[in-house]
């Protein structure tokens, strides 16, 4: 097969090309930068941890510089890592070609005195976050024993009807279809409908 022929296959190209072996060169500022997002740090935060400038870590991590011996030893002491961390290679995120698929009304029912939930993605083990659809059964605050608390942030989306949202620090906010609250589900939270049907609702939890 031609060169040109070839070009006429975008798959067939990259396939090529992928078989090819070779060294990618060290990108320690990708290596870098990786680093500061798992810690979960901003570049001005890492400043103050380094002691180097916020406009020369951006340089480093975009490979406009080369750091110095010295730079890199503040890198390894403010972000507390050892020096060869900063040499490892960054792992290449692979797709793991995980898929759940659920049609309406097929997710897994988990009925409670106060909602009807129908969990979704159910057949997926060590998810990262927990989808599900529930019915707000209860209609007034006095039908829960105690708040609903629990680790992780949860999202909530309203699909039909209105709720009252109430949370342990805040005063609680009447919500309609489409409208939506992220929330450290830590904090004590509950729903009551106030809608004449009951109100349906998209939650996602995540750890």
């Amino acid at each position: 097969m031609s060169k040109d022929t070839l070009s006429e296959y975008p798959s067939m190209k990259l396939a090529k090309e992928s078989s090819d072996e070779s060294i990618a060169p060290m990108q320690l500022g990708e290596r870098i930068k990786q680093i500061r997002s798992k810690l979960g740090i901003t570049l001005e935060e890492a400043s103050h941890r380094t002691g180097l400038a916020r406009s020369t870590l951006s340089k480093i991590e975009n490979e406009q510089i080369s750091p110095t011996f010295q730079a890199m030893q503040k890198l390894a002491n403010g972000l507390q890592i050892d020096m060869p961390q900063l040499f490892e290679p960054p792992k290449k995120k692979v797709a793991t070609g995980r898929r759940d698929l659920n049609k309406d009304g097929e997710g897994k029912p988990h009925p409670t005195p106060t909602y009807e939930h129908e969990l979704l993605a159910t057949q997926l083990s060590n998810k990262k976050m927990m989808p599900f659809k529930s019915r707000i059964r209860a209609r007034n605050f006095e039908e829960y024993n105690d708040w609903v608390r629990h680790d992780g942030e949860e999202f909530l989306l309203v699909l039909s009807g209105e709720i009252l949202f109430y949370s342990e620090f805040y005063e609680p906010v009447k919500m309609s279809e489409g409208d939506s609250v992220y929330y450290d589900a830590n904090m004590g939270h509950m729903l009551v409908s106030v809608s004449e049907e009951d109100a349906h609702i998209l939650w996602v939890t995540a750890r």
